[in-house]
């Protein structure tokens, strides 16, 4: 098998299109970091690439940053994905688990290490020697401690540490480990194109923290780290040895100007003047035993970072069903929405509802907002299924429309149609077949002056019998008057209708006069 960390600094990177770009790779399992993709602005190209599974993490606080993205070939589909690296984020069935001990970090930081869309964990199966195996893929992109903002060199510190936490304990519940990405810190000086320049290199927070995760700080050592790790679990001449590998390392000890980062403002990336900050790690074990090769590929452009890969001999065994991580299971790309019948019946408002908590938020533009959302809601890591409080927030700038239960039963199209009579007042006998009689003549007489179109109205009036005036002016005038009006009324109505369903775009109503 063959995996690839690349920090892609955005997902349009991929110009000539996701699976043309993911081939040319040529990867069972490629990750990749700084997506900047929120959920609501996931579109169903990137999300669906035929041939692969994707498992995405989002930011919950800006939009356009961070992110991170695995996508696996059908032939290496995990049977487990998770979002995040403290259990917050996982409301499902397919989960990773062994989250660790935390008791080193309060609630609220929990909430904030895992609301920047900074882990997606993948678990596959492996073959080993002909026995089966679990793999468990860390993709990771470490955040930037910003020399302006000395809380952020506090929150990367954190995050290193719950990343150790994390990869230790799934090392521990038996599986093997493999933590890839993006990690934001030069190891050794051989790793930086000018080490003299760095004040305290070797007293850097986050170099230290590489040495205690990494199992020798020694790269004379790398090509005896699993001797050494038979030997102690502790330390070797005062570093702390951990239980990962750096692969690149193990492979190319003394390699000099191998570097995956280059700054784009001075166009460094000609002279090759940057650092190696890209890397695999994976554990003593695997490293030793799987592992055949591993390099860096500076060759490859589209972003200020180069790919790294890594090979091993074991081959992956795919699992029949994605787990439900797996994009192609969310609402917008499942097709749940683009039926018709969801527009043409009855819907129970329960299940709308159950729908709209289950959206997760999309992104929230602020530009003078914290760099760390401070997302709403205590804090609960004490159970198997934990959620974070943020997922059933509707995006900001974005109202959700609330559907109330009408207590009168909806009424077909044709009864938009049939002429309403609520306000007649129900007339005599008598009076009736006067209305009708004179209606009759008004009638005649329109048709007998057609030829005059000088006359008009007036003269179909004053032509009336005095009889018939009488009954117009008399005590059953009110009766002609409430006919004549309504008749005009639902008339008007009914070319209004008429109008609604022939033309959709702006125009003016006309009455119509009934006589």
């Amino acid at each position: 098998m063959k995996l690839i960390t690349w920090n892609i600094n955005g997902i349009r990177t991929f110009r000539d299109g996701i699976k043309k770009a993911l081939d040319s790779l040529d990867a069972d399992i490629i990750c990749v970091q700084e997506t900047k993709v929120t959920r609501d602005l996931l579109d169903e190209r990137t999300a669906i690439v035929d041939g692969y599974s994707s498992y995405f993490s989002y930011s919950r606080g800006r939009s356009g940053y961070s992110g991170v993205a695995t996508y696996c070939k059908d032939s290496a589909t995990p049977f487990a994905a998770e979002e995040g690296l403290t259990g917050l984020l996982t409301n499902h069935e397919g989960a990773v688990g062994c989250y660790g001990d935390h008791a080193e970090f309060s609630g609220e930081d929990l909430q904030l290490l895992d609301n920047e869309g900074r882990a997606v964990i993948t678990q596959h199966r492996i073959m080993c020697q002909e026995n089966v195996k679990t793999l468990t893929v860390i993709n990771v992109y470490c955040p930037r401690a910003d020399p302006e903002k000395p809380e952020r060199k506090q929150f990367k510190l954190q995050f290193y540490k719950l990343l150790q936490c994390r990869a230790e304990a799934v090392l521990k519940g038996g599986s093997h480990v493999i933590v890839l990405g993006d990690v934001n810190t030069s190891h050794q000086p051989i790793d930086h194109c000018d080490p003299s320049d760095v004040d305290d290199f070797g007293e850097n927070p986050g170099r230290k923290w590489l040495n205690e995760f990494l199992h020798s700080g020694k790269q004379e050592d790398y090509r005896n780290v699993e001797e050494q790790y038979k030997e102690s679990e502790e330390s070797i001449d005062g570093i702390h040895t951990g239980k990962f590998v750096d692969v690149f390392r193990f492979f190319h000890p003394t390699r000099t100007n191998a570097f995956t980062c280059w700054s784009t403002l001075t166009g460094a990336r000609q002279t090759n003047y940057g650092t190696r900050i890209d890397y695999i790690f994976a554990d003593c074990q695997l490293t030793k035993e799987q592992f055949v090769a591993a390099d860096i590929m500076p060759e490859v452009e589209g972003s200020d970072h180069c790919p790294v890969w890594g090979q091993l001999s074991c081959p992956l065994l795919p699992s029949y069903k994605p787990p439900p991580l797996c994009t192609r299971f969310l609402p917008e790309f499942a097709g749940k929405q683009q039926k018709l019948s969801r527009f043409l019946v009855r819907v129970d408002q329960k299940s709308i509802q159950s729908e709209q908590m289950d959206v997760l938020p999309g992104s929230q533009e602020e530009g003078e907002r914290r760099e760390n959302l401070h997302p709403s809601g205590p804090a609960d890591i004490s159970g198997k299924k934990r959620v974070f409080p943020s997922d059933s927030v509707a995006p900001q700038g974005k109202k959700t429309k609330k559907i109330k239960p009408s207590s009168k039963p909806q009424g077909s199209l044709l009864s938009f149609f049939k002429p309403k009579l609520t306000n007649v007042v129900p007339p005599t006998d008598t009076s009736t077949k006067q209305c009708e009689e004179t209606l009759d003549k008004i009638t005649t007489m329109q048709n007998s002056q057609q030829v005059s179109t000088t006359k008009g109205k007036e003269s179909m009036v004053t032509d009336i019998a005095p009889e018939d005036k009488a009954l117009l002016s008399g005590g059953s005038s009110h009766v002609f008057t409430s006919i004549t009006t309504e008749l005009q009324r639902n008339s008007w109505v009914f070319e209004r209708q008429i109008l609604k369903v022939n033309q959709p775009a702006s125009f003016n109503f006309y009455p119509v006069t009934c006589v």
